[in-house]
């Protein structure tokens, strides 16, 4: 069993930054691609970044692939979500997740494990 903890999430202006973990514990984290997606109130869960399982590929969804940059630490089994510029409509619960098949990108299918989220809200 792989198990998926966020932290970081909360209360930020427009303009502001926050920056997601993810701890991974349970398995060899570096023997899996880690994605971060988010789910808006009322919306369907969107894909928002890829990194592969050394780190050194990485994929971002286009309308946010400039201002978040995801990353990892295999030595701490952790992989993060770097949001800056942040506005309101970045406004919903963000989702680490896990995949054993090394894919990166979305579909949710890719994915094996998820986390239970973390709410970050942006105020205007």
């Amino acid at each position: 069993q792989v198990l998926l903890v966020e932290s970081g999430g909360g209360l930020v202006q427009a303009g502001g930054s926050l920056r997601l973990s993810c701890v991974v514990s349970g398995r060899t984290f570096s023997n899996y691609a880690m994605g971060w997606f988010r789910r808006a109130l009322g919306k369907e869960r969107e894909f928002v970044a890829g990194i592969s399982r050394s780190g050194v590929k990485t994929f971002s969804a286009d309308s946010m692939k400039s201002r978040f940059t995801i990353s990892r630490d295999n030595a701490k089994n952790t992989v993060y979500l770097q949001m800056n510029s942040l506005k309101p409509e970045d406004t919903a619960v963000y989702y680490c997740a896990a995949g054993a098949a090394g894919e990166l990108g979305g579909p949710r299918s890719k994915y094996d494990y998820w986390g239970q989220g973390t709410q970050v809200t942006v105020s205007s």
